[in-house]
Parts: structure tokens; C-alpha cells; sequence
């Protein structure tokens, strides 16, 4: 197998590792433990894979004896995984104002269960103006029965809370178990 070292690549192999003795490890190597370089370089030939340098940070550094290209794959796939298991959580907004008559309030309702049950958070929160802040009593009641309405489809992780002139309240979609 020819010595090659990808441009790209974040590991050094073969040739290219500096270090005189490295510390083999992996499923490749009968008994590991510490080698020479040029020994160990040697084993990898035999077996017609790649000496890797897997951490450079360790001392003596480790190495082992892969397929390199093989190995790459491999990470590319395990990355490419953890990306898709990664959860996106959309977070939709809803303004309302310490005066919120009914209509408006049913209308904001029905937007926040749909986003909820489409599995986005809802962050709801009544915007004071001016010296509407005298009424946070009245913005807290509103929260909370917002939230109470809700109840069949989201729980709420964050209680009324007031910030600056908003006073917020988050609310998560409920976990449905599917059969």
C-alpha cells in the first residue's frame, strides 16, 4: 500500500509521524504497548494498512494500525449521524399586550396549540408600553391562562417571568407516545 497523506487530513501517518517511539493500540496489534517508529511503521507495512496518529497530545503519542481511508469513512459516517440525530428546537413567538381582548386571545391560542402540536416550543409574552406596566398583574393572569389553556398540549417550562418590559412565559410541546 502506498505511503500517502491526505491534504485535507487531521491525523499524520506513516511517514509523515515525527515522533521516535509511539504507544500502538487497536484491534490490529497483537500485543500493544510501546514501539520504536520504525518498528511500528514496519508492523503496519506487513499488514498492508496505515501507522495513524491517533492522539499526538499523549507521551509517548498513540498510534494505531488502520485502514486509513476506511477509518475516514467511518468518522464522516459517525458525524453525519450524531448531525441527524441532533434535535432542532424552533422556538415561535407570541406578543400579546397587557390588554388583550377575548377575540385576539382565542385567535393567539389557536396559533400557539398548532405550533405546539407541530413540536415547537412557544414563547409567549406580554409587552408592556409606556406606563402599561402598572398592569403586570394583569399580564401575569393572562400568562397563566394561556398556559392553563394549554395544558392538553404543551407543559410549561418557564413560569412568568418578567423581563425589562416583557413579561415571558415558555412553553414545551408534551411528548406524545406513539404505539
Amino acid at each position: 500500500m502506498p505511503n500517502r497523506r491526505d491534504n485535507t487530513a487531521q491525523h499524520q501517518i506513516n511517514e509523515y509521524i515525527r515522533a521516535r517511539v509511539v504507544r500502538l493500540v487497536g484491534d490490529n496489534v497483537e500485543n500493544p504497548g510501546v514501539f520504536s517508529i520504525e518498528e511500528a511503521r514496519k508492523m503496519a507495512e506487513e499488514q498492508e494498512l496505515d501507522l495513524v496518529m491517533i492522539s499526538d497530545k499523549a507521551d509517548p503519542p498513540v498510534c494505531r494500525i488502520i485502514h486509513y481511508q476506511k477509518f475516514l469513512y467511518q468518522q464522516k459516517k459517525k458525524q453525519k449521524e450524531i448531525r441527524q440525530n441532533a434535535i432542532k428546537v424552533v422556538v415561535k413567538e407570541i406578543r400579546f399586550g397587557p390588554q388583550t381582548d377575548e377575540h385576539d386571545y382565542n385567535f393567539k391560542l389557536k396559533h400557539a396549540e398548532k405550533f405546539l402540536q407541530e413540536g415547537a416550543k412557544v414563547k409567549a409574552y406580554v409587552f408592556f408600553k409606556g406606563r402599561s406596566i402598572l398592569f403586570k398583574e394583569q399580564g401575569e393572569i393572562l400568562l397563566l391562562k394561556f398556559a392553563q389553556d394549554l395544558e392538553e398540549y404543551g407543559k410549561v417550562e418557564q413560569l412568568p417571568k418578567l423581563e425589562g418590559k416583557r413579561m415571558i412565559i415558555f412553553l414545551t410541546p408534551k411528548v406524545v407516545k406513539k404505539k
